[in-house]
């Protein structure tokens, strides 16, 4: 029992252990029953109180913080502990990468990632008010072309209008959108 009380107050104070350290011996029992589970994926939220817009084909720098304690190989990565690493191109939007983890003031070396974050349209240039600004530009452009052919009339301004949204829209670049308290699941390679 003194080694669970023990395992129990190193591991509650935050500190990195090795499962080795979380074992439970019962009386009676010749072999210690191991306490921590095998490796699983980190769970991992951005530092950012905003939405992240990033571009799908640029590398972005971004630590990530752990949301739960973890273990990692032979180590046990407490609850806050900073996950240096960026996002980075993969076909379909960006992939996180971690390399190192930040517990304290020591890094220790780690080699994950996250699936495939997808790409969207910028929600920024999808709403009402550029749509209308589109049409708008594309009514302009539909009067211009019938002042050039002759005489403009309602269907060559109605057709600016709609093919400025239709072009607006198809032109809106793709993001990878990453809100605030979204979880980042992260795998070891």
């Amino acid at each position: 029992m003194k080694a669970v009380a023990i395992a129990s107050t190193i591991i509650s104070l935050g500190a990195i252990v090795s499962p080795v350290l979380a074992q439970e011996t019962v009386v009676g029992q010749t072999e210690p029953v191991v306490v921590a589970q095998a490796t699983s994926p980190l769970s991992t939220v951005t530092r950012n109180d905003e939405t992240l817009y990033l571009d799908k084909n640029a590398v972005h720098e971004y630590n990530l913080v752990l949301e739960n304690r973890t273990a990692v190989g032979d180590r046990f990565f407490p609850e806050g502990s900073i996950i240096r690493g960026q996002f980075e191109p993969v076909d379909g939007g960006l992939q996180y990468v971690a390399d190192s983890a930040e517990v304290g003031d020591r890094i220790f070396d780690l080699d994950a990632v996250s699936e495939t974050l997808t790409d969207q349209k910028d929600p920024r240039q999808t709403d009402v008010d550029d749509i209308i600004e589109d049409a708008a530009i594309g009514a302009a452009g539909g009067l211009i072309i019938g002042e050039i052919l002759g005489d403009p009339d309602f269907l060559e301004i109605l057709g600016g209008a709609a093919a400025g949204v239709i072009v607006g829209n198809v032109t809106a670049p793709a993001v990878v959108v990453v809100e605030p308290e979204q979880s980042i699941l992260l795998y070891q390679n």
